[in-house]
């Protein structure tokens, strides 16, 4: 580990005096000289202080003298606390080398920082190593390993842990319902929340959120005012509960319910960018255009900072209404007031809302021009603007990038063949359907 330096300053205004250190050789992790020790690692405050102290740590011998994992724990947390993932595996690692096990205590920590960098086979390592020392139940490290695997993307492995424990902790409910959740899985979140209300344990709020945002992703409008009614039920819900009220308005409006999705919005204490996200993404989702800039506007005058996802709702509200200037605008105002860098989705809002009202240069322009490379959603909107104002040589152009994109997609044939067929070139529109036929893809009748 490259990280301390020999010419670190002895004394800081957070560092433990040397004569406290040298006397702190007691084997009780509870000790008055320990719990000094852990008090100043948890005022740190910012990576040089942490760092200074422990170095200051190592040559003292700290380390060497107390043969316990107390004081690397309390490196390792304060690591993971100030966002510094990467330094506390690497700190986990040097204690690992010196021959010390982990305890009840270290590997939550760890589990932790794996999950913020997705240090999935350090994780798997260090699974073995719970396995070996008898806490692979032990409920936070369960509960650490699920979501690990989950948040990977290895859900076959997150269920796996859970199916084997002899005990299923509310803890352990949630990371499995959180990672199907998040993995678009919202059919089998439902499954497991029937499951978890069998099993005669409560949800508690960090259950109902996931639940009902699958329910919004199913569109599921019935089960999604049940479980409103279980969350009242369960406590009375408090008008400070932004994170389960956020999920209620959300799903409300992927439900099309955006009159229920404001009621809730109404109802709340305090909102976040959050709250207001989720209110004007329901909005453009379903048309309403002028409610969706108009909660723009407000959020703006309330002081509230808008997001990159902010932005994809008020911009998609813009394609909606065909508001192609005041869309401009919110491109700008991204960069300009508040230092937004626009990404590939904003860049295909933008493309789409260009494409849609035949300003198909500019939309050419913005393509070209853009930071990053098109994907294929980017080329098939300026595709779909070729098509609407049939502009053959643009359509072909655009065709050919699609074709290098996604070479098993048919429908850039189909597409192509009806800007010929708008334009009379019928000659071209059997050239593509040979095309078709030779790659074997079939236009299914109907599809233009």
């Amino acid at each position: 580990m490259k990280i301390y330096t020999h010419q670190l300053p002895k004394r800081f205004h957070c560092a433990i005096p040397p004569e406290r250190l040298a006397h702190t050789t007691t084997n009780s992790p509870t000790s008055p000289p320990e719990k000094i020790i852990a008090t100043h690692f948890s005022n740190c405050t910012d990576l040089l202080d942490l760092k200074r102290l422990h170095a200051q740590i190592i040559r003292t011998r700290m380390l060497q003298r107390y043969p316990a994992p107390f004081h690397w724990n309390n490196i390792i947390r304060s690591y993971v606390r100030l966002n510094y993932p990467n330094v506390a595996l690497k700190t986990y690692i040097a204690m690992a080398r010196t021959g010390l096990l982990p305890d009840c205590y270290t590997v939550p920590i760890v589990l932790k920082a794996m999950c913020q960098c997705f240090a999935v086979q350090l994780g798997r390592q260090l699974h073995c190593v719970a396995v070996k020392v008898g806490l692979e139940s032990q409920e936070f490290c369960e509960t650490g390993f699920i979501s690990l695997y989950a948040k990977a993307g290895d859900l076959g492995d997150a269920r796996k842990v859970f199916d084997e424990s002899p005990e299923r902790k509310l803890g352990s409910w949630n990371a499995v319902i959180a990672g199907l959740a998040r993995g678009g899985h919202a059919k089998d979140v439902v499954v497991m929340f029937m499951e978890l209300m069998r099993s005669g344990l409560r949800p508690d709020d960090v259950t109902m959120v996931s639940v009902v945002s699958a329910c919004g992703s199913l569109g599921d409008l019935r089960l999604g005012v049940q479980l409103h009614k279980c969350v009242i039920e369960a406590k009375a819900l408090e008008k400070s509960d932004v994170l389960m009220l956020n999920s209620l308005i959300d799903m409300y409006g992927k439900c099309g319910r955006t009159d229920l999705a404001y009621k809730v919005f109404k109802g709340m204490a305090r909102h976040d960018v959050s709250t207001w996200t989720s209110l004007i993404m329901g909005f453009a989702m379903h048309g309403h255009v002028k409610d969706a800039t108009e909660c723009f506007r407000l959020m703006r005058e309330a002081g509230i900072r808008p997001n990159h996802i902010t932005f994809v709702g008020v911009l998609s509200a813009c394609v909606h209404g065909g508001l192609v200037e005041q869309g401009k605008r919110y491109f700008d105002m991204m960069k300009n007031d508040y230092g937004l860098m626009p990404l590939v989705q904003h860049y295909g809002v933008m493309v789409d809302l260009l494409g849609r009202a035949g300003l198909l240069k500019e939309a050419k322009e913005m393509v070209e021009t853009m930071p990053m490379k098109a994907n294929a959603v980017i080329w098939g909107a300026l595709m779909g603007g070729c098509e609407k104002y049939g502009c053959v040589e643009m359509g072909e152009w655009v065709a050919r990038h699609l074709q290098e994109l996604e070479p098993w997609n048919d429908g850039v044939y189909v597409v192509l063949s009806n800007i010929y067929a708008s334009s009379g070139m019928w000659e071209d529109v059997e050239r593509i359907r040979g095309m078709m036929k030779n790659k074997w893809l079939l236009k299914f009748p109907g599809v233009a």
